[in-house]
């Protein structure tokens, strides 16, 4: 199990490649894990900051660069 600093305020979903930044209307930001797609043990959006995971992998892109880049496709 791969674990994550105590200050960081997402966890280890910032860098975990099966992350995805999705958001709302109003402005406010989900992470979602799109692990839960097909493993009911993963919460689709976990609560954050996630500590601990079974299903972490490193390789994640910076969310908000991701994020942002989807946004300007809409």
């Amino acid at each position: 199990m791969t674990r994550t600093p105590e200050r960081d305020p997402v966890g280890l979903c910032r860098t975990c490649r099966h992350h995805r930044v999705v958001g709302n209307r109003r402005g406010s930001r989900f992470y979602l894990c799109e692990r839960s797609r097909e493993d009911a043990r993963f919460p689709r959006y976990p609560p954050l900051p996630v500590r601990a995971c079974e299903g972490y992998e490193p390789g994640g892109e910076d969310p908000w660069a991701r994020f942002a880049s989807q946004q300007a496709a809409e």
